[in-house]
């Protein structure tokens, strides 16, 4: 059972580790002095203001305030766990992610390579089902029947789950361990009454990976007597909610510690290359949807899971390619899909990203119409796909007539919720003057709020917007803290930092803190310090010091935090003298607080004598 990963290791790994080769790979950088920079993946800015420090390993936004480590990037930018960060870090470098004995750290246990591992054996196991088992036989029919060539099938890895209650569980789950694991992977299911059977039985299977490729999850599609769908009539039915023999035509796995449906997308892994080749991307219903058009030489599509396509949906995309081409059916409930599909849109929708709707005629859907038409007649529909401001603009005015005053004043009125959902940017001022072309009103009188205040593009965080340092003179505090974060080798002078812990001054706790922290290992560098305050409430302040640009921090910076840390020394002492004086005047002074007391007052007056004159 997996336990926690060790503080030594994060450390280890996160010295060993390249931020600017992490982040490079998904956010190009310039050099920048010292530094790099680039304009920031987590909000949108036209002037780079995304920097990243070799020397520190650590990123920092001076526009919106996002900031980490390498880890905390592939959180925020790849929607990676902690636990799949530091696994990818630790791939990177070579290393094997190690984990103390026990399992005192459950959520590990629960996102770890034993469900992973788990997922690999099931597909492992539906893909020999699909060539041995003695019902295969029907699987491979049916796959015929729907134009599946053996090649296809081979390159999206499909299988079979033969029908019976334990086929998988029998294969796989040969302690009660592993039972609750293949339970947790949402591969079998467990009874109130004890025991489990198989979740997806006589279905051929699609395996579900994610954007690293792992398997997370399954599809199954059940097998009934209709073979060949190849015309309208059989996709109107292959819609239908239920299968003739009971359940669901398609069943997706549940939600998992792997697999979470409102962020993985069906063949996006596998359509990756595709889609930077195309520059776009295809958004489709159906898994079936995306194996006919790959067979069909379309392999840029991927397939929402059985829910709406979500703003991480399309955040994912649009790291992948600037524009996303919808591809909905043309009866009332592809437009009802379509239109959530845009209402979830909005907030991501900026200059530089586009979205395209294309719906096809009523009863088809893109299995069927490639397999009718063929490969360029359905590209030719592609180029025709109506851009979301033309979609959005022609759904409303059709609600409301545009001859009359108040059709018009109606029109504004249905469209200011969903322009005020936008990103404050040209393609929002655009949209405005149109709606304002439209309503016969001057753009600036329209009744628009000022905009979407979060303007993130990845993260699942909203920052606060950060200034590169305070306005006030900044505290001797601060300073010390700034110098140790930017310079962590300066640790190894101070030696009284249980003397600071008395100081009575805001922020001496966390100095004190982050001296023991730095000087508990021996090589640290910004990044990993900070990654020990990951559950403070100081990591936000630590991450503004750590690139704060203050003139001290540009001398010699030895000299400049010796001076800190004898200022922070004398404050020690006169408050320490102050103490000791009150209680001396009450008569409580022991006789090791008089001798204190005394050194104390003779340090003052050698330090007065030493001190240039003040006249």
């Amino acid at each position: 059972m997996a336990g926690r990963i060790p503080k030594q290791f994060i450390d280890e790994l996160l010295t060993r580790s390249d931020i600017v080769d992490v982040i490079d790979a998904r956010v190009p950088l310039r050099k920048a002095g010292k530094d790099y920079k680039a304009c920031c993946p987590f909000h949108e800015e036209k002037t780079p203001s995304f920097t990243v420090s070799a020397d520190k390993q650590f990123y920092h936004c001076f526009g919106c305030g996002a900031h980490g480590s390498a880890i905390g990037f592939l959180m925020d930018y790849e929607h990676m766990s902690f636990v799949e960060a530091v696994e990818e870090l630790a791939a990177r470098a070579g290393l094997t992610v190690p984990r103390e004995a026990g399992a005192a750290f459950e959520k590990d246990k629960d996102t770890g390579a034993d469900l992973l591992e788990l997922m690999r054996e099931a597909a492992r196991f539906y893909r020999q089902q699909l060539r041995e088992h003695p019902q295969a036989g029907r699987a491979v029919e049916y796959l015929k029947g729907r134009g599946i060539t053996g090649e296809i099938a081979r390159d999206f890895d499909l299988g079979f789950a033969p029908d019976g209650w334990d086929n998988l569980l029998r294969a796989l789950g040969k302690d009660e361990n592993t039972r609750e694991a293949l339970a947790r992977a949402g591969l079998v299911v467990k009874k109130d009454s004890g025991g489990y059977y198989d979740r997806f039985r006589d279905r051929v299977m699609f395996p579900i990976e994610d954007h690293r490729g792992r398997i997370v999850a399954f599809g199954g599609r059940v097998i009934d007597d209709v073979q060949g769908r190849t015309n309208a009539a059989d996709a109107a039915e292959d819609r239908t909610p239920e299968a003739a023999q009971g359940g669901p035509k398609y069943l997706n796995s549940p939600e998992t510690p792997l697999f979470h449906k409102g962020r993985e997308l069906y063949g996006l892994f596998h359509a990756r290359a595709a889609i930077k080749r195309e520059n776009r991307v295809l958004v489709v219903e159906g898994y079936m949807d995306v194996v006919a058009l790959a067979q069909f030489g379309i392999d840029f599509a991927v397939a929402t899971l059985g829910t709406a396509t979500t703003r991480d949906h399309l955040e994912r995309l649009f790291r992948h390619a600037p524009e996303v081409v919808f591809c909905f059916d043309g009866d009332r409930a592809g437009r009802e899909a379509a239109w959530r599909a845009l209402d979830n849109a909005l907030p991501v929708l900026r200059e530089g990203r586009q979205i395209s709707y294309l719906f096809l005629p009523e009863g088809e859907d893109p299995d069927t119409l490639v397999r009718k038409e063929g490969q360029e007649a359905f590209l030719a529909r592609l180029k025709k796909a109506i851009p979301l401001p033309d979609y959005l603009f022609d759904t409303l005015s059709r609600q409301v007539d545009l001859g009359r005053l108040d059709g018009r004043a109606r029109l504004v009125e249905l469209a200011r919720p969903l322009l005020s959902k936008m990103p404050i940017g040209v393609l929002r001022q655009m949209m405005l003057d149109r709606l304002s072309e439209l309503s016969h009103m001057e753009p600036g009188k329209l009744p628009v709020s000022a905009g979407n205040p979060d303007q993130r593009t990845s993260s699942p965080r909203a920052f606060r917007p950060a200034s590169s340092g305070p306005r006030e003179p900044p505290s001797v505090v601060r300073l010390a803290i700034a110098m140790l974060l930017q310079r962590p080798e300066l640790a190894r002078n101070v030696h009284n930092e249980d003397a600071l812990a008395d100081l009575d001054m805001p922020g001496i706790s966390l100095l004190v803190e982050l001296l023991r922290v730095v000087k508990a290992t021996a090589e640290m560098n910004t990044a990993s310090i900070i990654e020990n305050f990951s559950d403070s409430e100081h990591k936000q302040n630590l991450a503004k010091l750590a690139f704060w640009q203050h003139p001290a921090l540009d001398q010699d910076l030895e000299a400049e935090f010796s001076g800190v840390m004898s200022r922070l020394d004398e404050a020690s002492a006169r408050q320490k003298t102050e103490r000791l004086l009150q209680k001396k005047n009450t008569g409580e002074l022991n006789q090791a607080e008089k001798d204190e007391l005394a050194r104390l007052l003779s340090l003052k007056r050698d330090n007065s004598r030493l001190s240039p004159s003040r006249h």
